[in-house]
């Protein structure tokens, strides 16, 4: 969103409350050709694939627990803690008896149309990306080696967590998992792909579904991130809001409000010069200056609280503290917001975004959705001046005061986006997974 205003108004609202167009739609509909399709017995698999904290060094976390759909597929927290702690959303707690080393640095983004063909990039700083230059199609941080197989950027990305230590692979020497990973042994015999497989190998179930679908022969990695991808995809689907109906030119009623503030979205505040597209999203990035909090993005050698954003992907110095304009689809059901999370409701989250430079002066950590990890003070980044003035410099707008009834309309307005069927789920949470493991719910 842009902090500017600009561009003439695109709609109006008429008497009556219904939404008149009086110009073209603002945006194309969503093109259901750009999802693949998708093998029902692929989604079925990685749904317990999903579910199942097999997959974690410790058997103690799943893909679920920081991507739960109870908690809008992400997990309602600014920082999530992954390993050494246990629970979901605000109830998750350090285990006394496994501390985490650290909060995660950025807040768990949540899934909705990942697998549409539009979604080029992952992660809040597009580290994972298609690339046409590239033999396998995509570039990972990971190198040549671990960018083949996959199904997509999507099946890619979900590699990432189960080879982080403190999200899902474990303490450094805790498992055999981050034994592997701390040595740089990812594939090959002996890897940890080679070992979370051979977990698989040895359950019956998960044995006899992939020898369904891929045949009998050795279990891949890239075949159980296929499953798991698959599954996002169908699960997680969102696009038959009002705001699509209305798009597609179905008969729709949207409120006075939302529809000002979709003139406001589309017109005077040019949010959509970033928020472009059917889903919101121009999939690039910017840098927007929102308070920073928590361990900062940083290697284990590394000592400071910064989270440079993009930069740290490209080395480009414009790319600093830049990060990815977020869909807005099913936005609503997924506080906090920012890529820290730092703003528990979109209220908050809108006025600090179009006015940063004043909003980190009136920063108070106290509304911060975070449970309490002991002997970490995940607020110190936002109360240092070298940090704020490095981030806000980078801001290349003025800040813009919104009103309280301009931030009123444009929540109605993203109220539109919400597609009640995905939050619903359409294969939903399964009753227990193979490993016989327990399932969070």
């Amino acid at each position: 969103m842009m902090n500017m205003r600009r561009l003439a108004p695109l709609l109006v609202v008429i008497g009556t409350g219904l939404a008149a167009q009086t110009a073209a739609p603002p945006v194309d509909p969503v093109d259901p050709d750009g999802y693949r399709p998708v093998d029902d017995r692929l989604a079925e698999l990685g749904q317990l694939l999903f579910y199942d904290p097999i997959l974690s060094g410790n058997r103690n976390i799943s893909c679920a627990t920081c991507h739960h759909p109870g908690l809008g597929t992400a997990d309602g927290v600014a920082l999530s803690m992954g390993e050494g702690a246990t629970g979901l959303g605000m109830e998750r707690v350090p285990d006394p008896a496994d501390m985490p080393e650290q909060r995660l640095p950025r807040h768990a983004p949540a899934l909705w149309n990942l697998g549409h063909e539009s979604f080029t990039v992952m992660f809040h700083d597009g580290r994972l990306e298609l690339d046409d230059h590239r033999a396998s199609g995509i570039r990972t941080p990971l190198g040549a080696e671990m960018e083949a197989g996959f199904a997509g950027v999507l099946s890619a990305q979900s590699m990432f967590p189960v080879l982080a230590a403190d999200e899902m692979a474990g303490h450094y020497s805790e498992n055999e998992i981050s034994e592997a990973v701390r040595i740089g042994r990812i594939t090959g015999p002996g890897g940890a792909w080679d070992l979370l497989t051979d977990r698989l190998e040895g359950i019956p179930e998960y044995r006899s579904r992939f020898t369904e679908i891929f045949g009998p022969e050795e279990i891949l990695f890239t075949e159980v991130s296929d499953a798991i991808a698959a599954f996002i995809e169908v699960e997680w689907r969102a696009d038959n809001s009002p705001f699509d109906a209305y798009l597609r030119g179905e008969e729709v009623r949207l409120s006075p409000d939302a529809m000002e503030g979709m003139d406001l979205f589309y017109g005077e505040l040019g949010c959509a010069s970033c928020h472009s597209g059917p889903f919101q999203t121009d999939n690039a990035f910017h840098a927007t200056g929102l308070v920073q909090i928590g361990p900062g993005k940083r290697a284990r050698f590394e000592n400071h609280m910064r989270d440079e954003g993009r930069f740290r992907v490209t080395g480009d110095p414009a790319d600093l503290f830049a990060f990815r304009t977020p869909s807005l689809r099913n936005v609503t059901a997924t506080a906090p917001y920012g890529h820290t999370g730092a703003y528990p409701s979109l209220e908050t989250f809108l006025a600090a975004h179009m006015a940063p430079r004043a909003a980190w002066a009136a920063y108070d950590p106290a509304i911060t959705p975070m449970p309490a990890l002991p002997g970490d003070d995940p607020f110190v980044a936002a109360a240092s001046a070298e940090i704020r003035d490095a981030v806000l410099a980078a801001v290349p707008t003025a800040d813009l005061v919104l009103t309280d009834d301009e931030i009123a309309a444009l929540v109605a307005f993203l109220g539109t986006l919400t597609d009640q069927s995905s939050l619903d789920g359409r294969m939903g949470v399964p009753e227990s997974v193979p490993s016989g493991l327990p399932v969070d719910r």
